[in-house]
């Protein structure tokens, strides 16, 4: 199976398949992106030495601890968060408190792997779930705003986890893959942006929550987003590092580690070939989806330039995957458009005025999805609800 890029106008890295529209993106004078760079760095670096750092990290922040918890571990029960688990409880004996914004839109499976890691790793948890209300005006605001359904999500992963550090005084953060391992905004070598306050604001949501505010969100409504001040941050001495700055970061074997050791569970996904990305969210095909409406790739380009990278594919491979997967309209969508209260129309015309300027007056072929999806499409919630509601429990 060959292939070519989908656009001939745009310019692509000439080792994987991502475009000069993702965010951020840099070529080199051979034409070579940040993330491919990143790739070539891995196996120059010396990640012993980079595990010395972090058992020094992990031995301070024991020291520092005391009785309370050693840190924090922002989880999904996606495959990097129990991944982390494993490590940092398995490995190095820490003690950390689970945290979990829920967004509104767990799958089935993502609500096993959740409870699942939380029973097989014996930690801590403490979950914040937005009302399903709020989350349908966010999710229509996102979209304008932001171009993408998610800012609930993106800044819910940033603010929720914080507060806790600041409320418990657990100054230690721990995240999973490092922004170099696939993003185009750094290197291993370059890393060029740190963990602040301010970093999911910065890398994802794009908008503050003051930001968000208009005739039908309240500065009221938008409070579990704001993100703790730069003083209670201080007084709590809180910071945040990347496993994957520490260690070699392999999602694909990590993800078979899991699921042969721990019942991680995979399950078919929207917009990609790849059954383990966000397996915990119905709505990431509908994220995804934007994503290529806006820049011109979606997922599957994302992934099989990860897979060109580790030698898995051709790049000309990786090209037809992309121009298979990624203008798929998603079976999500009928449920995002019902939650945001728009038509079909309504969305494609917001899309439109977010699309790149490389993309402008260009038209992006969108093709419907024959394939029946194995999971249900609505947030598991809602499921559960439909189910018992008319059934006599006792």
């Amino acid at each position: 199976m060959r292939g070519k890029p989908l656009f001939s106008n745009l310019q692509y890295c000439t080792r994987c398949c991502m475009p000069e529209t993702q965010e951020g993106i840099k070529f080199d004078e051979m034409g070579v992106c940040q993330a491919c760079q990143s790739a070539e760095q891995k196996i120059h670096i010396d990640w012993t030495k980079r595990e010395y750092k972090l058992r020094e990290i992990i031995k301070n922040a024991k020291s520092e601890a005391g009785s309370n918890y050693d840190c924090i571990i922002p989880i999904s029960g996606g495959k990097d968060s129990m991944f982390q688990l494993f490590v940092l409880v398995k490995e190095y004996g820490m003690k950390p408190l689970a945290v979990t914004f829920d967004y509104g839109w767990y799958s089935e499976t993502g609500t096993y792997n959740l409870i699942n890691c939380l029973e097989k790793f014996n930690v801590d948890h403490i979950k914040f779930s937005v009302n399903r209300e709020l989350i349908k005006r966010l999710a229509k605001r996102s979209l304008s705003c932001i171009g993408d359904s998610c800012w609930c999500c993106h800044a819910g992963l940033g603010a929720f986890p914080l507060k806790i550090a600041v409320k418990f005084n657990i100054p230690l953060l721990i995240w999973g893959e490092s922004i170099a391992e696939a993003s185009a905004r750094a290197t291993y070598f370059d890393p060029v942006r740190r963990y602040d306050r301010e970093y999911f604001t910065k890398v994802s949501a794009k908008l503050s929550a003051d930001e968000m505010i208009c005739d039908y969100l309240s500065e009221t409504d938008l409070n579990p987003f704001q993100i703790p001040s730069a003083e209670e941050c201080k007084r709590a001495g809180v910071y945040g590092i990347h496993l994957g700055d520490y260690m070699f970061w392999d999602e694909q074997r990590q993800t078979e580690f899991l699921v042969k050791h721990y019942d991680w569970k995979e399950s078919a996904m929207e917009g990609t070939y790849k059954s383990y990305k966000g397996v915990e969210c119905i709505m990431v095909g509908v994220h995804d989806f934007t994503c290529y409406l806006k820049r011109g790739y979606g997922r599957a380009s994302f992934h099989a330039s990860i897979d060109v990278r580790h030698g898995l594919l051709t790049r000309e491979e990786g090209f037809a995957l992309a121009r298979q997967h990624d203008p798929i309209r998603p079976h999500a969508l009928d449920y995002y458009l019902m939650a945001a209260g728009m038509d079909e129309d309504e969305f494609y015309k917001i899309m439109e005025k977010q699309k790149v300027l490389q993309l402008k007056n260009i038209e992006l072929p969108v093709y419907k999805n024959t394939e029946k999806h194995l999971e249900v499409l609505i947030p598991i919630g809602e499921q559960y609800v439909e189910k018992y509601k008319y059934c006599k429990m006792y």
